[in-house]
C-alpha cells in the first residue's frame, strides 16, 4: 500500500525501507507519494534531514545502477529512468520557495549526483533512448529550483556544469529540456560569470544561445540571457560576432535593435558595443553595393547586405538623442563614410535602373515583409544618420558641407517607394545642418531650387 504524505513526512521509514531492497518498479508509488506531499508548503517545511538523506542514498544508488547496467538490459534501464525522474521531481518540489531545503540538499550532495546523472543521460550510452527526456527535464528543473535566490547553489551548478554540460543541454533534441536548460543558465549567470564565456573554449555556449534566439524565438530565456547579460559585455559581443555566420549575426543585430527601440531608457547595451558596431559598419558597408550587381540574388550577398542595413538601423537609433551613445558624434570617420556611401548609392541609382533607383511601386507590401529587400529604407536611413550626427554639432555640420553633402541630401528629396519618408528625413537632416550655421545656410541659399526640394515649404523656412 502506498505511504500517505503525512507518514512520509513524519519519518523516513518508507524511504529507508526502500534502501534495503533492490530498486524496482514497485518503489515508484512511494516516491510519487513523497513528491505529491512536497507540493504543499507545510510539508516542505516539515520534512527532516533524515528523510532527505535517505532520498540521497536512493538517488546515488540509481546513479550507480545507470553506470553498471548493461545497455541490453532494457527493462532495468527503463525502471531506473522512471525512478530517477520521480526522485528529481521530489527534489524539485522540495526546493520551491524554501531556502532551508535548498541549503540542505546542497550540503547533502544532491547537486553533484544530479549533474552526474544528467551527464550520463546525455552520454553516448543513453542518448539514443526516447525515455531519457522525462528524467532529463525533471533533473534540469531541480537545478533551476535549487538555484533560485541561492548564490552558493548557483556557484556549485556553474562549477559542475560549465561549459560542457550546459552546451550539451542546450543541444538536446527536446524543446522542453532546452527551455529548462536556458532557465538554469539565466539563473546562474551574473557579471562575473559572463566574462569566462569570452574564452575560446567557452564561446560555443554563448554562440549556441544566440543560435537558439534565431531558431527558437519562442524561448524567452534565451532573449533574456542575450539582452540582460551578453550585451553588457563588449568583449563577449565582439567574440560572438566574429565567430558567427551572417545568419546568426543578423539575429544578434535584430535583438540589439529591438532593445534600443522597445525600451531605450533601460537599454543594457554597453557603449563599447556601439563603438564596435560603428567600426563594423565602416568596414562592411561596401557589401551593400553588391546588390546592384549580377550577384544580388546570392544568399550570401543578401545576408551581408542585411547585416549592413541592421548596423545602420542600430546606429540611427543610438544617435537619436540617446545620451550614452551620443559620443558617436565624435567619430569623424563614421560621418565621412556615411556621406560617401550615400553619394555612391545615389550615383549608382541614377546611372541606370537598379535596386538603388527611386521607385514608385507603392502597392508593394515589402515594408512589412520580414524578408524584405535590404535596400528598403537604406538611403533614407543614411540621411537619417547624417542628420543625427550633425544635431547640435557645428564641427559635423561643417564636415558635411566640405564633403558636398548638403546638395547630395537635397537631391534625395524625391518620393521613392524603396525609401518611405526619405523626404522627411532629408528635411530633418537639412534643418540640423543649417541650425546656427550661417555658412551652411548660405550654401542652401545659393543653390538653384529644383525638383521636390523646390516645392517644400520646410526648406523655404
Amino acid at each position: 500500500m502506498a505511504a500517505s504524505p503525512s507518514s512520509v513526512l513524519e519519518n523516513s521509514s518508507v524511504l529507508a525501507g526502500i534502501l534495503k531492497e533492490k530498486r524496482c518498479r514497485e518503489h515508484l508509488q512511494a516516491l510519487k507519494t513523497f513528491t505529491a506531499a512536497l507540493q504543499e508548503e507545510k510539508n516542505r517545511d516539515a520534512v527532516n534531514e533524515e528523510t532527505f538523506s535517505s532520498l540521497f542514498e536512493f538517488l546515488s544508488g540509481l546513479c550507480d545502477d545507470l553506470h553498471s547496467t548493461s545497455i541490453e538490459d532494457q527493462d532495468q534501464l527503463s525502471v531506473s529512468l522512471q525512478l530517477i525522474a520521480e526522485s528529481f521531481r521530489a527534489q524539485r518540489n522540495s526546493c520551491i520557495q524554501n531556502p532551508r531545503n535548498q541549503n540542505l540538499l546542497r550540503r547533502l550532495g544532491f547537486i553533484g549526483v544530479s549533474v552526474k546523472i544528467l551527464s550520463f543521460l546525455l552520454s553516448s550510452k543513453a542518448d539514443k533512448r526516447g525515455d531519457i527526456f522525462e528524467p532529463l527535464r525533471c533533473g534540469i528543473q531541480f537545478l533551476g529550483n535549487v538555484a533560485v535566490g541561492n548564490q552558493k547553489c548557483k556557484d556549485d551548478i556553474w562549477q559542475l556544469s560549465f561549459p560542457t554540460l550546459f552546451l550539451k543541454l542546450l543541444a538536446v533534441a527536446d524543446d522542453k529540456a532546452v527551455n529548462y536548460a536556458t532557465m538554469v543558465l539565466n539563473t546562474c549567470l551574473d557579471e562575473a560569470k559572463v566574462e569566462p564565456l569570452c574564452e575560446p573554449q567557452n564561446i560555443p555556449v554563448a554562440l549556441r544561445v544566440m543560435e537558439l534566439c534565431r531558431s527558437h524565438p519562442d524561448l524567452d530565456w534565451t532573449i533574456l540571457i542575450a539582452t540582460m547579460h551578453f550585451f553588457k559585455s563588449p568583449t563577449l559581443v565582439k567574440r560572438m560576432y566574429s565567430g558567427m555566420p551572417h545568419l546568426e549575426r543578423v539575429s544578434l543585430l535584430e535583438l540589439i535593435l529591438a532593445q534600443l527601440t522597445e525600451d531605450p531608457d533601460r537599454c543594457g547595451v554597453h557603449r563599447d558595443v556601439a563603438s564596435f558596431l560603428s567600426d563594423c559598419f565602416r568596414k562592411d558597408c561596401g557589401d551593400v553595393l553588391m546588390l546592384a550587381t549580377d550577384s544580388a540574388s546570392s544568399e550570401e550577398v543578401l545576408l551581408k547586405a542585411q547585416t549592413v542595413t541592421l548596423q545602420l538601423d542600430i546606429l540611427c537609433e543610438m544617435t537619436s538623442d540617446l545620451g550614452q551613445f551620443m559620443f558617436l558624434q565624435d567619430d569623424a570617420d563614421l560621418l565621412k563614410m556615411t556621406v560617401e556611401l550615400l553619394e555612391q548609392v545615389h550615383a549608382i541609382g541614377k546611372a541606370n535602373s537598379n535596386v538603388f533607383s527611386a521607385a514608385q511601386n507603392f502597392s508593394s507590401s515589402d515594408e512589412d515583409s520580414p524578408s524584405r529587400s535590404p535596400v528598403i529604407n537604406f538611403k533614407a536611413h543614411l540621411i537619417r544618420l547624417i542628420g543625427n550626427l550633425c544635431h547640435g554639432n557645428a564641427s559635423n555640420q561643417n564636415k558635411v558641407r566640405d564633403l558636398d553633402g548638403i546638395p547630395l541630401i537635397l537631391d534625395n528629396c524625391n518620393v521613392d517607394s524603396n525609401n518611405p519618408f526619405i523626404t522627411q528625413w532629408a528635411i530633418l537632416a537639412i534643418r540640423n545642418l543649417l541650425d546656427k550655421n550661417q555658412q551652411n545656410q548660405e550654401v542652401v541659399a545659393a543653390l538653384e531650387p529644383r525638383g521636390a526640394a523646390a516645392d517644400c515649404s520646410a526648406f523655404r523656412e
